[in-house]
């Protein structure tokens, strides 16, 4: 008898999309992060194509590095410095909260508000009751302290495109919020609607019908914009919102 050969890592949909210069600079770039794309490589379960080792092949610098990160589902802007004393230079500016990064995203229904701002602390929820995914981040009294500026900038069919401005960096920061405010994340896995649905995609990776189920394959968080002071101005770099996410908001009636 034939020994079981071992698991086939689960399927991850393909990148349509490749990365591209926004702002070129000296000292850094401002890059056009696609959805399904790492910041970074990652030692991973499959091979998963990454902005910096695709830009730093594209340009043969090999001092780039990113001195912020955006997951693998979420596009927009994303900056690579070119040399140590830049990348230097962006360690003080995130440590002194001097870059402002403003995200868009497409969630499930229509608050009552025009802006928001939640001030509410976030930290591991724990495995147990309704939660089985350990990563998870909630509001919890003894978490870290958080808070996000919130615009609604249109509504539609039951849905808002909502615009997002974190003025801390926690994790999974802007989706737990949205989560918290009733407003589930368009294809977020983890804290949209379906509270089973990553553990089936851990399970058989992003199928045909998992993304009917979610109506994306990822989730709708894009990184619109982001400034901060650099050598005496203001840098600002905007990114519009990537395609799939222009295209599922396009696809919705216009109605409220």
């Amino acid at each position: 008898m034939t020994a079981p050969g071992p698991a086939r890592p689960a399927p991850l949909l393909p990148p349509t999309e490749r990365p591209r210069v926004i702002l070129e600079h000296p000292d850094f770039y401002v890059v056009h992060k696609p959805a399904l794309w790492l910041t970074h490589p990652v030692r991973a379960r499959v091979e998963v194509p990454d902005l910096l080792t695709f830009m730093q092949r594209t340009t043969g610098e090999a001092d780039l590095a990113p001195p912020h990160r955006l997951d693998r589902e979420t596009s927009g802007a994303q900056v690579l410095t070119r040399d140590r004393e830049a990348a230097q230079r962006f360690f003080t500016l995130f440590k002194t909260h001097l870059v402002g990064k403003t995200y868009l995203s497409i969630v499930h229904g229509t608050p009552d508000w025009e802006r928001r701002t939640l001030d509410a602390p976030l930290g591991d929820l724990g495995l147990g009751g309704a939660n089985r995914v350990s990563i998870r981040q909630g509001v919890v009294p003894d978490g870290r302290p958080a808070v996000t500026d919130f615009r609604v900038v249109a509504r539609r069919a039951g849905h808002a495109l909502i615009e997002a401005y974190p003025r801390s960096g926690r994790l999974h920061q802007i989706r737990a919020h949205l989560s918290h405010l009733g407003l589930p994340m368009v294809g977020d896995k983890i804290y949209g609607r379906d509270p089973g649905v990553f553990l089936t995609f851990m399970e058989t990776g992003q199928t045909p019908e998992l993304t009917a189920r979610l109506g994306l394959a990822r989730q709708a968080l894009h990184a619109a914009r982001i400034a901060f002071p650099w050598a005496g101005t203001q840098v600002v770099a905007e990114v519009p919102l990537a395609p799939d996410l222009q295209a599922y908001w396009d696809a919705l009636p216009d109605t409220p």
